[in-house]
């Protein structure tokens, strides 16, 4: 089962943290931004989530499902954060973004390209501000080039990518991954950009502007495959759950499903083949090498099948395993979660959250050895935390009644 250990509100030593006195300001909305600023909190950065008063972060209402009152969309990507609700179309507003940004290390946007510069808010008004300010913009198609002022989504991004091209089985419709793949990317790769940026601090004393696309990043993670098209000009197609270059490598039929089996080199396939009762193909010349064997896939995957079929997934994945061979049954999202394996790691945990009550949530995947990352507080509530950020920012408590009245934050 996963780990139903119930992280405390109360915040760990602040020497525990890798990035303590880090302040992060995030402008961002959906997926990508927050994804990242989570991950920077979750390393222990101080994360000011900033929401319009409307409606706030647009995944808010993106459901069901629904726990208490929020989205688990929202809920997924949103933790360890303070949430302030502020109407940048206001001059008030705009104000206290500015002060906060005058303090931060670390400002996330992801608006169109040029939106933040039309708020007040971009790279070009901030950094004269506060010159060592890391300033991350991710867009759809990044702040230049001739797309740059389209909206980007990331299905659109795996589209244009080429990444929807080469997956889906052979002769079918394109296909979209299961998760959001340039989102979440283009929210790594801006991590990346920032951990990055924030280092090269120590050195210039000096920020920087990070541009981060979804598309950009969607190319970057064709890597063996945009190779193999540079390298031979012919255009990759998709191959189901199978590799282009390396055989057996896919999912293969027994007799009660599918066994994911990954024989990655010549000492592993020939150790397949005798675990699978086929000595004599561990012999033939057509199979001898993973270039022989990717030749001829065709002849050799229906004689694989045709083995293990004899036996279900379960004892088959047993075998294998006893062998060394790597493999692996193909589970659905409740099964992986409730591996050992996942048990044993402390991917799923609780947290308490004001109307959500004990939230099961994700553990963040960052196993450091002396500055781990933690699960402190929960998504907030949409402006939870104004007040409180106002009064920090040095806001008396007149003022912080005229903004509320003005509607300038909520």
């Amino acid at each position: 089962m996963p780990s139903t250990t119930e992280h405390s509100s109360v915040p760990a030593p602040e020497a525990s943290f890798a990035l303590t006195g880090i302040r992060v300001l995030d402008l961002s909305r959906i997926l990508s931004g927050p994804l990242a600023t989570m991950v920077l909190a979750d390393l222990g950065a101080e994360v000011i989530k900033v929401e319009d008063t409307k409606d706030g972060d647009d995944t808010r209402q993106w459901g069901p499902p629904f726990q208490g009152t929020e989205s688990a969309y929202f809920l997924a990507a949103n933790r360890n954060k303070r949430g302030i609700s502020v109407d940048l179309k206001t001059r008030q507003g705009r104000d206290f973004v500015l002060r906060l940004a005058d303090r931060a290390d670390v400002v996330v946007e992801n608006f169109r390209p040029g939106t933040a510069d039309r708020l007040g808010l971009g790279y070009r008004t901030l950094s004269p501000r506060n010159p060592r300010l890391v300033y991350a913009s991710i867009s759809g198609y990044g702040q230049t080039g001739p797309w740059a002022t389209r909206p980007g989504y990331d299905a659109i991004a795996q589209a244009q990518s080429g990444m929807m091209s080469i997956t889906g089985e052979p002769g079918g419709p394109p296909m979209r991954p299961g998760v959001a793949t340039a989102d979440i990317g283009a929210g790594m790769w801006a991590v990346i950009g920032i951990l990055a940026a924030l280092q090269a601090r120590h050195t210039t004393g000096r920020g920087q502007h990070l541009d981060i696309s979804l598309l950009d990043g969607q190319l970057a993670w064709l890597t063996y495959v945009a190779g193999g098209y540079l390298t031979t000009g012919t255009v990759p197609g998709p191959h189901g759950s199978a590799h282009p270059t390396i055989v057996p490598y896919q999912a293969l039929t027994t007799a009660d499903g599918h066994l994911m089996i990954a024989a990655g080199n010549d000492t592993l396939w020939q150790r397949l083949a005798h675990v699978l009762g086929l000595a004599p193909l561990a012999a033939d010349p057509r199979f001898a090498t993973n270039p022989d064997r990717v030749r001829h896939r065709e002849h050799l995957i229906p004689l694989l099948e045709q083995a293990l079929s004899r036996r279900t997934s379960t004892e088959w994945a047993q075998l294998l395993d006893e062998a060394g061979i790597p493999c692996a049954p193909i589970t659905n999202v409740a099964q992986a979660l409730a591996s050992p394996q996942a048990s044993a790691r402390d991917m799923v945990t609780e947290i308490h959250h004001p109307t959500a009550g004990r939230l099961r949530t994700l553990a963040s995947p960052l196993k450091l050895s002396d500055t781990p990352a933690r699960i402190r507080t929960a998504p907030p509530l949409l402006g939870q935390h104004t007040d409180e950020v106002l009064t920090e920012t040095g806001y008396s408590p007149a003022d912080i009644a005229a903004l509320h009245a003005s509607g300038a934050v909520r």
